[in-house]
């Protein structure tokens, strides 16, 4: 008998001929820390269920795993490094990584053995595992296959972490900004309202003065009911929702009067000067999202830098400028006064400095606001090119092209499968359900070395990348055999071989370029049925796990197997 003393009764229990079966499938913990009082209840829950399982005649499958990749790991095993990180190459980071996962599941394992806890201790499951990670890149290939896995250029929460792992700071405290735009431009009836000596501006809110140098638009309401007020001891006439009239009052403490009142499908066709480029004109845009609920009305839009922005810059063909690099610092694009300067603190008050004269009002104010939940710092909206998949229930179906035949996959069964799983407690099932509809996109990719590679070459010249079931078969028997290493070690000649690119109708003689961004943890654990439950059917009667789980691993399984499968990867 081992340490537990219980280790045999899950081979015991294995090779007994039992008429029932049941399936536990483990959500792999972290493999970055000590063990903690978390892990204890959620591995005595589960052994709880396996134990009663056993007892009740049933011959029990459960696979105890761990999720190894990640930037948390990946930083956890640099910093025990200390050597310049700037000097290792992605393989190097890697292997550290590697190795640093490796000890911590050990010593995860033993903790957990000595708990008693009754599984298959032999053969437990790691993301890092070369078997594991073809099952995986099989799993994205099928997804990428049927149309839901694309590639665009999208404001993204610029942080190394899966999305799921933000969290919110609801006493974030930021510098607001009323800060007025000249307007250019307006319908006849309009400038004929106002007085003769009226310097007229649309007049925005904003808790994001680093936006303000990408600004592109405002966004109006057209049912919403606007006004120009008069400000006496400027001349000048502000442009705000009616709602906002006395609030505007309040915060300059100037007897304001309203020169004139219109609906908001009246500013059709008003034009406006950025402060900050004084040669170019932009537009008031009609949007759906603005509300008076807060602000004046009129919604700043950097589409660089928010969702409903970068909606708004699509709708309106409008190209996007980003003006941030991927370290948070304003590019030399945004000029010389902001290029180099980090945007949350030095090009935030730099930006505030340079638009001095257009900033009306300015006040603290606090809300909610994301924040890396390890680091425990804000983090940005950011427009880069990434790879989603698409969990939108706006959309009424994918058209794809597979193997020659048509499939229509109806975005909206994601939801009702999950009507046919059972949740315990009931309640939270609605939860569940909520948090799947409210989620249009899932951005899968990261910008790190240790994790799975997104595996594609593209042409040089027309960016398409190669795809075809000779290199899905390839490149899933190269991870196979050596594991995703093999993505960094291996020359591009040696993972992308001429008759590889002819049987994906691809030139030979043309030039390739290798992706370098990895695979969202969470979509590393979320397709663990495919690898795990191979030999139960896919299936589990059970997947137990924490309140969290149901925005990140139960979601992440629900929406690759339904992709791939059809149907839910629990009961």
């Amino acid at each position: 008998m081992t340490a537990s003393g219980l280790d045999e009764l899950y081979e015991w229990q294995r090779n007994e001929i039992r008429s029932k079966n049941f399936v536990l499938h483990d959500g792999p913990p972290y493999a970055n820390g000590k063990p903690h009082v978390g892990h204890v209840l959620n591995k005595v829950l589960k052994d709880i269920t396996v134990k009663y399982k056993i007892l009740t005649g049933h011959k029990v499958h459960y696979i105890p795993g761990w999720d190894c990749h990640g930037v948390p790991i990946e930083q956890k095993a640099l910093a025990d490094l200390r050597v310049d990180n700037t000097k290792l190459t992605p393989l190097d980071i890697r292997n550290t990584a590697r190795k640093f996962a490796t000890k911590v599941i050990k010593d995860q394992k033993t903790a957990f053995q000595s708990w008693a806890i009754t599984g298959d201790w032999k053969k437990p499951y790691v993301t890092f595992d070369g078997h594991y990670e073809a099952k995986q890149l099989k799993v994205f290939f099928e997804m990428y296959k049927k149309g839901m896995i694309y590639q665009d250029f999208m404001p993204v929460h610029w942080t190394a972490l899966a999305e799921a792992e933000l969290e919110y700071n609801e006493k974030h405290v930021s510098t607001s900004l009323y800060v007025k735009f000249p307007l250019q431009r307006l319908p006849d009836a309009l400038w004929n309202a106002l007085g003769k000596d009226d310097e007229p501006f649309a007049l925005i809110w904003t808790t994001t003065p680093w936006t303000l140098p990408s600004n592109q638009a405002i966004c109006y309401g057209e049912g919403i009911k606007y006004c120009f007020v008069h400000n006496p001891k400027t001349m000048e006439a502000y442009l705000i929702s009616v709602d906002f009239f006395e609030q505007l009052k309040s915060l300059l403490r100037v007897d304001l009067t309203i020169l004139c009142t219109m609906d908001g499908s009246e500013l059709s066709g008003t034009v406006y000067r950025h402060p900050l480029l004084s040669k170019s004109v932009q537009k008031l845009l009609p949007a759906r999202h603005v509300t008076v609920a807060k602000g004046t009305g009129l919604v700043h839009t950097a589409p660089a830098h928010g969702t409903e922005d970068f909606q708004v810059a699509v709708n309106h063909d409008i190209p996007i400028k980003c003006l941030v690099d991927e370290e948070g610092k304003f590019t030399a694009d945004a000029g010389s006064s902001l290029a180099g300067k980090f945007v949350l603190d030095e090009g935030s008050q730099t930006v505030m400095s340079l638009m001095h004269e257009q900033i009306l009002h300015r006040e603290e104010f606090t809300h909610s606001y994301p924040y890396d939940w390890r680091t425990k710092q804000p983090v940005i909206l950011r427009a880069s090119k990434q790879w989603f998949v698409n969990t939108s229930d706006n959309q009424e179906a994918a058209i794809v092209r597979l193997d020659d035949c048509n499939f229509i996959i109806k975005v909206c069964v994601v939801q009702d499968a999950l009507k046919e799983v059972d949740v315990l407690p009931s309640y939270y099932a609605n939860s569940m359900q909520t948090m799947l509809k409210s989620r249009s996109y899932w951005c899968i990719s990261r910008q790190r070395s240790w994790g799975v590679p997104i595996p594609f070459f593209y042409n040089a010249e027309t960016g398409k990348p190669l795809l075809a079931e000779a290199w899905i078969q390839h490149i899933s028997s190269l991870v196979e055999q050596h594991g995703s290493n093999c993505w960094w070690s291996k020359s591009d000649a040696e993972l992308l071989p001429k008759h590889i690119i002819e049987q994906c109708g691809g030139d030979p003689s043309a030039a390739y370029t290798k992706e370098t961004d990895v695979l969202d943890i969470w979509f590393d654990s979320g397709a663990s049925w495919a690898s795990v439950l191979q030999d139960c059917d896919g299936v589990a009667d059970v997947y137990l796990e924490g309140l969290d789980q149901l925005g990140g691993w139960f979601q992440s399984s629900l929406i690759t197997s339904l992709v791939c499968r059809g149907h839910a990867p629990y009961k």
